[in-house]
């Protein structure tokens, strides 16, 4: 296995970090979300972080980049369906 240049390990570590960032999106989402789904929302975060340690540990850290945006598409569509179908309000 050939070692990755060292620029894709810092844009794979600055996606990681982008995505530990998202956490605090997460945490604040009981100001609009019940309790279940705040637990369910950070179960999937962390399930995120699961992941992208595991592809850094694997040597795919570009595959960690689209990650954070993933974490916050889960979340807005997440709160966002849950204020349109649920009648969650804040």
């Amino acid at each position: 296995m050939s070692a990755r240049p060292w620029w894709q390990w810092v844009l794979g570590w600055l996606g990681f970090a982008a995505l530990l960032a998202t956490l605090i999106f997460y945490a604040a989402s009981g100001l609009l979300a019940p309790a279940w789904a705040v637990a369910l929302l950070l179960v999937v975060w962390l399930v995120l972080v699961v992941t992208a340690v595991q592809l850094l540990r694997r040597r795919r850290p570009l595959w960690v980049l689209p990650m954070p945006l993933a974490a916050w598409l889960i979340w807005w569509g997440a709160l966002s369906g849950g204020e349109t179908w649920l009648g969650w309000t804040g």
